[in-house]
């Protein structure tokens, strides 16, 4: 005799299928997760994962949504730390999850969605690093190519862990803004 579930509302289904994706990408990589093992993982069918999502593409989509709005939730709360402690600590929340950096490029290249995501988290992260730009006196045109810089060290720490020692020098090198003083140090 089947066990009788509570009725489950759409979402938080939904939120329980991304988050065994997330953990299963992690873990054991995007090509060797199957949507049937994800589905045993969030104890479904592999047909119910296709009701929420297309494609796999799609639950990669939703999982890294699910990861940036958690980081940038607790972000938030981080907000009285100097902006390099505040990048640090991103980046060793986002760390176990750094293989996803290499699918998304992977990915990028053969799926719309994920290249589309992968724009839009370099356009998030340009626009949090010019607003600190701008509170740091950074003149408009200098922000948006230095954020850029700086969103590309941030992915290649992430894409290439280094020791929190060398991760703080790299970051150093790319938040100072101005090694001869006339800019307030980001």
């Amino acid at each position: 005799m089947p066990r009788n579930r509570r009725p489950q509302d759409r979402e938080e289904k939904l939120a329980e299928i991304v988050r065994a994706a997330v953990d299963l990408f992690s873990e054991a990589g995007f090509e060797q997760t199957s949507m049937a093992r994800i589905a045993r993982a969030a104890g479904v069918t592999p047909n119910t994962v296709y009701w929420y999502v297309e494609d796999k593409d799609a639950l990669l989509v939703a999982a890294l949504n699910h990861l940036l709005t958690e980081a940038l939730a607790d972000l938030g709360q981080q907000g009285e730390l100097p902006f390099v402690e505040q990048v640090l600590w991103v980046l060793e929340r986002l760390r176990r999850h750094s293989p996803l950096i290499g699918v998304v490029h992977a990915r990028s290249e053969q799926a719309a969605a994920v290249a589309a995501w992968h724009n839009r988290f370099h356009e998030l992260m340009d626009g949090l690093v010019i607003r600190h730009l701008a509170q740091q006196g950074v003149p408009e045109h200098e922000s948006r190519a230095t954020a850029r810089l700086i969103t590309f060290a941030i992915e290649g720490l992430l894409a290439h862990p280094t020791d929190p020692a060398e991760t703080r020098v790299v970051l150093d090198l790319v938040l100072d803004r101005d090694r001869s003083g006339d800019h307030e140090s980001a």
